[in-house]
């Protein structure tokens, strides 16, 4: 059974609120490197939570694991910054039924 665990990041210092996310700085570099981690299949969800932060439910051996893929993303530590990285056990899934 697959390990996953819910990651919660927060607006880092250089993310600036007054611009749509497509206008930051490294916008181009940081949807790339989030497009490769959904590609391989290590982000299974993610999105804004509307304050600020942004989940992402990603599938991962480790915190440790989770941290590490996460340190190589261009927006790591200036736009985006980790708040925690939980393990969860999905008991309730919709997609995955019979």
């Amino acid at each position: 059974m697959p390990t996953f665990h819910v990651v919660l990041r927060q607006a880092g210092p250089q993310f600036d609120r007054s611009r749509p996310l497509e206008e930051q700085s490294g916008w181009e570099e940081h949807a790339r490197f989030m497009d490769a981690l959904v590609q391989d299949g290590f982000i299974q969800l993610g999105g804004p939570l509307g304050d600020g932060r942004v989940v992402h439910v990603v599938q991962a051996g480790s915190e440790d694991d989770v941290r590490e893929r996460l340190a190589a993303d261009p927006w790591s530590g200036s736009h985006l910054l980790v708040d925690a990285v939980e393990p969860w056990t999905i008991r309730l899934d919709a997609r995955r039924t019979g």
